[in-house]
Parts: C-alpha cells; sequence; structure tokens
C-alpha cells in the first residue's frame, strides 16, 4: 500500500507537472503579452516580495519531522497535542508578519525608487492582493507535512494538480474577457484557497490526526524551538537567493530587467518541478529506518538509487536546454528575452548535482542536523546578496544568475562534504554511482547535440521537437549501453518483454 501510494503518487506528480509546463509554455507569452512586460516584472517582483516574509521559522519542517516520526512509533496521540501547540505557534507568527508587511506597505515608494509612479500604484495594489492571500494561508502549510507523514501522496499530489489546473483555466478566462494585472493575482489567490478546502476535506475525513488544543507543555515547545530555530536560519538564507534578487534587481537595475528574471525563474521552477516531484515521499520511510521499524533497510542503497534517478533526470534537462534552449527562448517569448538563456543555464547546472542529494538531505532533517543545513544556506545566501547587489549593477539579470551560479555550486561541494563526515555516509561510492556513471552518456550526447544542431537549421516548434526527441533518444540508449551493468540490463529488458 505504501509503495502503491509513492508510485500512484509520483505518476500523478509528473502528470501535473507535465500539465503545468506545457499550460505554462502556451500560456505564459500569450499572458505576457496581454498584461505587458512591465507588469509581469511587477508581478514577479510582488509575489517574490511577499515570500520574503512568509518564514513560519522552521515549523513545517518541524510538523514534517514529527508527525512523520510519531506516526512510525504508533503514537498518534503524541500527533494531535503536537499539531494543537504548532496551530497556536503559527497564528501567532502569522499576526507578527501582518505587522511586518503594513511596515513596508508604507515604505515601498522609498524602497524601489527605479519604478515608475504609475509602476508604483500597480505595484502597491497587487503587493495587497498577495499580501491578504499569503496571510490566510500562511497557518494552513502544515497540511502538507500532515498528507506526506500519513502517506497519502496521491491526494497531495492531486490538490497540487488541482491547484495549478484552476489557476490556468481561470486566468485564461480572466484574460479572454478583458482583464488584466490585478485579476491574475487574484486567479491565483482563489485556486489556492480551494486546494486549502481540498486538503481540509481530506484530512478530517480519511486521517486520525485532530489537532488537539490544550494548556501549553513548554517542554513541548521547547522541542519544536529547538528543531525549528536551525530550519528557520535556513529558511531566511534561502529567501536571499532567489525571492531576494527581484527586489535587488529593482533598486540597482529595472523592471525590465526582473522581466527577465522573471523568464529564467520560470524555467527553473519548472526545472525543479519536474526534478523534485518525488521529494519528501520518503520521509516516512526514512523516519521508520531510523526509528528501527524497518531494521533490514538502510538508507545508503535508496540514496543511491534515487540519486541516481535524479542526477539522470537533471543532466537530461541542462542538455537539453544547452542545445535547444535559445531556440526555445525565441520561440517561446521573442528575442527580447534572450539573454535568459544564459541565465537558465547558470541556474539550472548546480542544481544537477544538488538535487540528486534529496534522500541524504532528507535523512539529515529526519536525524535532527538541520544546524549543519542552515550554516550553508546562510554561507551561500549571504555571499549571492553581496555578489549579487555587485553584479547586477553592472550586468543587470545576467549579473543575478551568475552570482546565483556561484552560490549553488559552493552549496552543492558543501553538502557533499557535510554528508561525508556528518552523517557518515559513503560519498565518494555516491558520486561514483550517481555522477561518474553518467560521464559516457553525457558526452556522447554532448557530441551528437553539437552535430544535430549543425545538421538541423531550420527553426520551428516542429523542429524542435525533433531535436529533443533524437536528443533523448540518444542520452537514453547511451546511457542504457555505457552506464548500468549487464545484470541491470536484462533485468530491464526482461521487464520490456513482459
Amino acid at each position: 500500500m505504501r509503495n502503491n501510494q509513492i508510485k500512484l503518487g509520483a505518476i500523478i506528480s509528473y502528470l501535473s507537472i507535465g500539465f503545468n509546463i506545457l499550460a505554462g509554455l502556451l500560456y505564459t507569452p500569450w499572458m505576457v503579452q496581454q498584461i505587458g512586460k512591465s507588469n509581469y516584472g511587477l508581478y514577479t517582483l510582488a509575489t517574490s516580495l511577499i515570500t520574503l516574509f512568509l518564514i513560519d521559522f522552521g515549523l513545517s519542517s518541524a510538523t514534517s519531522r514529527y508527525v512523520s516520526k510519531y506516526v512510525a512509533e504508533g503514537k498518534n496521540d503524541k500527533v494531535n497535542v503536537f499539531l494543537g501547540a504548532v496551530y497556536k505557534l503559527y497564528f501567532i507568527i502569522d499576526a507578527v508578519i501582518v505587522a511586518g508587511l503594513l511596515i513596508v506597505y508604507f515604505f515601498i515608494d522609498k524602497i524601489y525608487v527605479n519604478l515608475t509612479p504609475a509602476e508604483l500604484d500597480k505595484f502597491k495594489v497587487v503587493y495587497i492582493i498577495v499580501a491578504t492571500f499569503s496571510v490566510v494561508n500562511f497557518p494552513f502549510v502544515t497540511f502538507n507535512g500532515i498528507l506526506t507523514a500519513y502517506e497519502e501522496f496521491i491526494s497531495l499530489k492531486f490538490a497540487d494538480f488541482l491547484n495549478r489546473f484552476l489557476t490556468v483555466a481561470l486566468m485564461i478566462i480572466a484574460l479572454l474577457n478583458g482583464y488584466g494585472l490585478y485579476a491574475l493575482v487574484s486567479v491565483n489567490a482563489f485556486s489556492g484557497l480551494v486546494t486549502i478546502a481540498f486538503k481540509y476535506i481530506i484530512i478530517r475525513k480519511k486521517l486520525p490526526a485532530k489537532a488537539r488544543f490544550q494548556k501549553n507543555d513548554f517542554s513541548l515547545y521547547k522541542k519544536i524551538f529547538k528543531f525549528s530555530f536551525w530550519v528557520t536560519i535556513t529558511a531566511i538564507a534561502q529567501r536571499l537567493i532567489f525571492n531576494i534578487t527581484p527586489s535587488i534587481l529593482g533598486i540597482v537595475a529595472s523592471s525590465s530587467a526582473i522581466a527577465v528574471f522573471g523568464i529564467v525563474t520560470t524555467i527553473e521552477q519548472y526545472s525543479y518541478m519536474i526534478t523534485s516531484a518525488i521529494n519528501g515521499m520518503f520521509m516516512p520511510k526514512i523516519s521508520r529506518i531510523y526509528a528501527g521499524t524497518d531494521k533490514d533497510k538502510s538508507i545508503m542503497p535508496i540514496m543511491i538509487k534515487v540519486g541516481k534517478f535524479q542526477f539522470g533526470l537533471n543532466a537530461l534537462i541542462v542538455l537539453g536546454f544547452l542545445f535547444l534552449g535559445r531556440d526555445f527562448i525565441d520561440l517561446w517569448v521573442g528575442n527580447e528575452y534572450a539573454s535568459a538563456y544564459i541565465g537558465i543555464l547558470l541556474v539550472i547546472i548546480p542544481g544537477a548535482f544538488f538535487n540528486s542529494l534529496e534522500i541524504a538531505n532528507t535523512a539529515m532533517t529526519v536525524n535532527k542536523k538541520v544546524k549543519y543545513q542552515a550554516y550553508i544556506a546562510l554561507i551561500i545566501g549571504i555571499f549571492n546578496v553581496i555578489c549579487s547587489f555587485i553584479l547586477s549593477g553592472f550586468y543587470g539579470a545576467m549579473g543575478a544568475c551568475f552570482s546565483i551560479f556561484i552560490a549553488y555550486s559552493f552549496r552543492a561541494v558543501f553538502y557533499i562534504i557535510c554528508h561525508q563526515r556528518v552523517m557518515g555516509f559513503d560519498m565518494k561510492l555516491f558520486i561514483k554511482e550517481c555522477h561518474l556513471k553518467f560521464v559516457p552518456s553525457v558526452l556522447i550526447t554532448l557530441l551528437s547535440g553539437f552535430v544535430i544542431n549543425v545538421i538541423i537549421t531550420q527553426s520551428g516548434w516542429v523542429w524542435l521537437g525533433v531535436k529533443g526527441t533524437v536528443i533523448v533518444a540518444v542520452f537514453g540508449v547511451s546511457f542504457f549501453f555505457t552506464s548500468i551493468s549487464r545484470q541491470s540490463r536484462s533485468l530491464l529488458l526482461k521487464k520490456i518483454r513482459g
């Protein structure tokens, strides 16, 4: 049953991602054309600014970690008490966030001095809409942790699909009826509220988890804060990468640079969605391993198996965009966003190595080693802010992307060292099995990609699709024959033959 939840959850997740990407490819350029480059930049700026304030002080991670732990140990009563305490903390934090958002609102004119008066007026309205929804939504982020802990992956991933489908469908309807920027922001909020309601119904009807509000248990709060303090540092530091960049560009560059970075962010998010579709699904399993209820299991084989899949998927995305990205950007949003091609490559290349560490990173959370994640995030976050201010002033969005490339490259190296020394994982074996095994197939695909671009010079979506299909086929076939053992090839062929 658990394996079915993971498999079906993953299938729904990839279907949802496929829909989101396809809709985005068709819808985003049309949407940008309808509302204009400046408004798209304001939309990107508003959402990124609000996200800076939505720091839950590690409570969502604490929920996932402790609820998974208690469920693995069969202590449902502790789950209910824990949720009651967490909800109290969420409402307190929500009140603080409201105060912070109000203060920022009154200083918007002084912060974004490079925006025109008309842009500032629009931005304030968008800010109010996004901020209101974010404050309402904030206490309910625990729902994801609860559904994950009880391994309700099918419901969780369907909720994500529902949110994406409603958002795109309602945005198209709004734009076709002549509504603009404000309608787009409102649609996002409405879709989010519907998704919250769906998750609440699932938890209420299917799961035994029921928050129990009782007198304050300071020993429980101490346990939560001890864990969440470091997660909070990580969350704050992570916002010093993508979330803060539009604001930096708004200060030292222009709304046009923000719009270009918005395209970079969109593709980076698509790439991340594809490669992180199964993220979090293994936390209950890892919790059972550490709890001793899965004594015959160990983390290293899971780490290598999932890591190999993640790295291969990332490598294919990077290679595909390397050879198809320039034409893709031109066909998708136009030549005025051509510089986004280099920016996208810069931000997705380091992710290929970091995303392959998903199981090891989850093990750190389960094993309460989150302070090391916080140290790494803080170092690269501060570095990125300093570097981004300097480079963005000279090179705009591309300067910001290069800063992220350097920061993310350091992040991957630091995590590999941390998993070796702190967690005790055999990272030499991991790198050999997950990264080095792909070297032959990557080199063959690189050579083939250059040849394909020389042979096929025609432009258009059809030819882009042809080249993409060939690159995927070359990567898959070369990996099959050069990167997996003869025994694994035989097993795979047997499964294919039935």
